[in-house]
């Protein structure tokens, strides 16, 4: 894990995360992905995932005030068992993040990207009624299992999108979907940045201290996405983010092979 901080990479990281900042506003997720991708494409991936765990951590910390107190403790009791096992699975996703080598790491990112923009096109949704009327994918066992799962690739790649397609599932509101995303990525992310000390992730003080600093770009990116949410249709929110995504798997795909 290495990094080169000109002028030039600053620059852009900061431009990175403020549109990061300003999707995960707008849509209620996608700042790990856009900002983690986007900088993969510059640098190797572990460093982009390092660096922008903070940041993350902050951008929901922002979103998470819009849920009230009871919302907090219902959504908590609720989906407790997810947030307990994506933690789990998150650090041992950590634990091999160093393990991963760079060119299949992107091509297997630019995949993931690529396969998530394909399934919000296609308006995949996971069943959540069975045919006994009961829940199918809200049984504890099967919230550990999507937690689990979805945690591991989450530590390693700072992708969430499973968790994210999962809590899309559960027909909640927009403005509770938001806030609910932000909740476990808060308490996951709180936990992602004492372990990624632990394991020795960050390689200087530097680059600790430069994703601290990241953190004013973030929270200035979610407000103002945060503020245009009432002011821009869903169709075109959708448009943003997968447009987004689009370009930067194409990138990841095409430099882990080696193409560009």
């Amino acid at each position: 894990m290495s990094l080169t901080l000109t002028p030039a990479f600053l620059l852009l990281l900061v431009v990175v995360v403020i549109v990061s900042g300003m999707v995960n506003g707008l849509a209620g997720f996608g700042f790990a992905v856009v900002g983690t991708m986007a900088l993969a494409a510059v640098v190797d991936p572990a460093s982009a995932v390092i660096l922008m765990i903070i940041p993350m951590l902050a951008a929901n910390v922002t979103l998470l005030t819009e849920l009230t107190g009871d919302e907090l403790q219902t959504c908590g009791r609720r989906f407790g068992p997810l947030m307990l096992s994506a933690l789990i699975g998150t650090i041992v996703g950590m634990v091999i993040l160093d393990l991963l080598p760079d060119g299949p790491l992107r091509v297997g990112l630019g995949l993931l990207t690529l396969a998530f923009v394909a399934g919000q096109q296609r308006a995949v949704r996971l069943p959540t009624i069975g045919t006994d009327g009961g829940s199918t994918f809200t049984s504890a066992p099967a919230m550990i299992t999507i937690g689990g799962l979805s945690g591991l690739l989450f530590g390693a790649t700072n992708v969430g999108v499973q968790l994210v397609a999962y809590l899309k599932s559960q027909q909640l509101s927009h403005g509770l979907f938001v806030g609910v995303v932000a909740m476990v990525f808060v308490g996951i992310n709180a936990i992602r940045v004492g372990a990624a000390g632990l394991l020795g992730l960050y390689p200087t003080l530097t680059v600790f201290g430069l994703s601290v600093l990241m953190v004013i770009p973030a929270i200035g990116g979610v407000v103002v996405g945060s503020r245009l949410r009432n002011q821009v249709s869903t169709r075109i929110r959708r448009r943003v983010v997968l447009g987004l995504l689009t370009v930067i798997g194409i990138r990841l795909l095409l430099g882990g092979l080696g193409i560009a």
